[in-house]
């Protein structure tokens, strides 16, 4: 996959919670191809839990989870998902980045920086758009 298949591809797994932009830790679990799933990334995170307080991580409330699983069929793939007996944790931007320091192998690696890449084109293009926003919120 090129680096524009990959940072589209993870541009589509940035959701708006809390108005906050995140990842969904199972996206990220799939994207690292995580042998366990969010397991694999929940262990992560316990083994590191100073690393990651609430502005960078935090779980969704039932209400959250229902509606992201309404609004974008997300969460319910191939059935998988479909029944969670765990919310969903999400990760912000600075999760995101924390966890690529917990994160091992050479996939993990290639990955990190793909999201890297994703981020930073999305924040160049909020600024080089600013007039464009500001004018949208005269209206």
């Amino acid at each position: 996959m090129n680096e524009l298949q990959e940072e589209k591809q993870i541009d589509n797994l940035i959701y708006e919670i809390r108005g906050i932009e995140v990842m969904l830790d199972s996206d990220l679990a799939k994207l690292y191809e995580c042998a366990n799933g969010t397991k694999t990334i929940n262990q992560a995170v316990k083994r590191h839990i100073k690393k990651f307080p609430e502005r960078y991580m935090f779980q969704l409330t039932k209400e959250e989870y229902i509606k992201l699983r309404s609004q974008s069929g997300t969460l319910e793939v191939d059935g998988v998902g479909k029944h969670s007996k765990y919310l969903p944790h999400v990760f912000t931007e600075q999760g995101v980045y924390m966890l690529m320091t917990v994160l091992k192998g050479d996939l993990a690696v290639r990955q990190s920086i793909a999201l890297v890449r994703t981020f930073k084109k999305m924040k160049d293009y909020i600024l080089s758009n600013q007039d464009l926003i500001g004018q949208r919120e005269l209206m």
